[in-house]
């Protein structure tokens, strides 16, 4: 069993839809979180300690993370998904389901 974390800007819309995509999922357990200081929950080294692997949707999500946190030994993904797409969108939820197969 793996602990997935996604990481977007605000926690609002892109990483909470990947989160859902593993509810009740038999073999992983999903959290997400934001990098903005607006975020409904802002990511932190709990979170980033806890997690397996990181999911960030965007390059300068990496970034920060790298900047902001001990990650060094973390395994993380960019996706390259942009801030563009509302929570639940089914474009953003078929762009996951590829990225994420492996997993799924």
């Amino acid at each position: 069993m793996a602990n997935l974390l996604f990481i977007c800007s605000k926690n609002q819309w892109r990483s909470p839809t990947a989160e859902l995509l593993f509810k009740n999922h038999p073999e992983h357990i999903a959290r997400s979180a934001g990098t903005s200081i607006k975020a409904r929950i802002k990511v932190n080294q709990k979170l980033v300690d806890w997690a397996d692997v990181i999911f960030v949707m965007e390059r300068k999500h990496k970034t920060l993370l790298k900047e902001r946190f001990e990650i060094s030994i973390k395994q993380i993904n960019v996706m390259d998904i942009p801030d563009e797409y509302l929570f639940g969108d089914e474009r953003l939820i078929m762009i996951l389901k590829d990225h994420l197969i492996d997993y799924l």
